[in-house]
């Protein structure tokens, strides 16, 4: 117990968790801001992962970081733009077009490097984002500008939502989108923008883990964050504020389950244990708020102008 207090008071434990939290942080807005529009996103997990592999490629070819952020973001974006053209426009089931669109994301990306690097034994390299020093806080100064970037976006989401105009018609159009055409707004564009902008946000949290986090690419490098940050608006009651708290908390203890198995004897207790343990920290979580979370009336409802 000593030793896990110990751990508990150390600065770079806490600077792992904002780090670990910081690409669900981007993640989550991006699904969040779908959701309150009425658009279920489940490609969230495939556009993470083109947005790591664009992003870096950028960089790698040796244009800038944030060129390399841009980039992801871009694609994240022509990616949601796809994903609307199916569900909004068309109307197709947003379930079946989100999981499509992961194994058409994940499937581009696979093969764009295969073909960009056909006989490399070990994933090429780049130089990534440098921690920040200088601020006041030990757990900021450990971080990279896109942890600083994820965090100023979490308030900024928030009052665009609760007190500008935009806001309120996106929210509305995720609650009633009747309500949105009476007032002559168009909801297929209030909805395509949704997910065109939360998609760009789920770019870049993939390009967080090759330009931030790691310094090359890897198969399987995002590994279910995309679908932990569906979980995580769930917890949130569709609030940034409580999406960021929920991104803590499972980076908590996947940070936790890391140091422990470093710590820990194998041989006690197995591995598998830890590796499990923020999953089944988060499925109780959810089960507990998931109760009391009110989801926008017109989720994954479509709607065709003139209908009521």
């Amino acid at each position: 117990m000593s030793d896990v207090l110990e751990l508990l008071a150390a600065a770079p434990f806490w600077v792992a968790v904002l780090r670990i939290a910081t690409p669900l942080v981007f993640g989550t807005l991006g699904v969040l801001l779908c959701e309150r529009a009425g658009v279920l996103n489940l490609g969230v997990e495939g556009i993470m992962v083109a947005g790591a592999f664009a992003g870096w490629l950028t960089v790698y070819g040796g244009h800038g970081l944030w060129s390399g952020v841009l980039v992801a973001a871009l694609v994240g974006a022509l990616l949601g733009l796809v994903h609307a053209g199916l569900t909004v426009a068309l109307g197709l089931s947003q379930h079946v077009a989100g999981l499509g669109l992961t194994l058409l994301a994940t499937s581009l990306a696979s093969y764009a490097y295969r073909v960009s690097f056909p006989k490399v034994e070990r994933p090429p390299t780049i130089t990534p984002f440098e921690p920040m020093s200088g601020l006041p806080l030990p757990v900021l100064s450990g971080q990279t500008p896109l942890t600083l970037l994820a965090l100023l976006l979490v308030p900024l989401l928030a009052y665009t939502l609760q007190r500008t105009p935009l806001g309120l018609a996106l929210r509305t159009v995720g609650e009633n989108p009747a309500a949105v055409e009476g007032q002559g707004l168009s909801v297929l564009k209030l909805r395509t923008g949704a997910v065109v902008a939360g998609s760009a946000l789920m770019g870049v949290a993939g390009a967080f883990l090759t330009l931030s986090a790691f310094n090359a690419f890897y198969f399987n490098m995002v590994n279910g964050r995309g679908w932990v940050c569906v979980a995580l608006v769930v917890f949130a009651s569709w609030r940034p504020g409580k999406a960021l708290l929920g991104a803590l908390l499972f980076a908590f203890f996947d940070a936790l389950q890391l140091r422990l198995q470093q710590a820990g004897d194998a041989a006690a207790i197995p591995y598998q244990f830890y590796l499990m343990l923020p999953y089944a920290m988060a499925i109780v979580a959810l089960v507990v708020m998931a109760r009391r979370a009110a989801y926008p009336q017109a989720l994954m409802k479509p709607y065709r102008k003139g209908e009521r």
